[in-house]
């Protein structure tokens, strides 16, 4: 079969429900990897670009499992120089605390953070960080879905 200039032109428009049941599940095992590697992962397969029927205003990307999540490695300037910060809205409450605190009290947190900063600014944001799933050691809830595993 042969592609004419008039084949290149059209848009390749998939139905949502053939996206919505065609997702993929990723699985990766957090002990070996870096917050941010790791971050900038899960972040490109919540919204990948790199499938064939992409378009930035639909929804229709993988879901992400991420275990082991208290394993995350840091490096240790890191772990004291990188604050967060959360204002309560009214004057003097603005509480900080360094990545080594939020870590050792909610390392999904931290892992939270640097996915939902990672993807694009919109009203997808949200859904996608839906999608991802993480667990403090290891968890077989989302195996009866046969995930991939993901290399980081």
């Amino acid at each position: 079969m042969e592609f004419t200039q008039e084949d290149l032109n059209k848009t390749m428009w998939v139905k949502p429900a053939w996206m919505e049941k065609n997702r993929l599940r990723w699985e990766v095992n957090a002990n070996v990897a870096t917050l941010w590697r790791l971050a900038v992962e899960v972040a490109n397969r919540l919204a990948w670009k790199r499938k064939a029927h992409y378009c930035d205003f639909r929804d229709a990307w993988d879901f992400v499992v991420v275990q082991n999540i208290e394993k995350i490695q840091v490096t240790w300037s890191k772990m004291l120089q990188k604050l967060y910060y959360s204002y309560s809205g009214h004057k003097g409450h603005v509480k900080s605390i360094n990545l080594q605190d939020l870590l050792k009290k909610n390392p999904e947190k931290a892992l939270r953070f640097a996915v939902r900063w990672m993807l694009p600014k919109n009203k997808l944001r949200d859904r996608r960080m839906k999608r991802l799933k993480m667990f403090t050691g290891s968890s077989d809830k989302y195996a009866h879905f046969n995930p991939k595993t993901l290399s980081v």
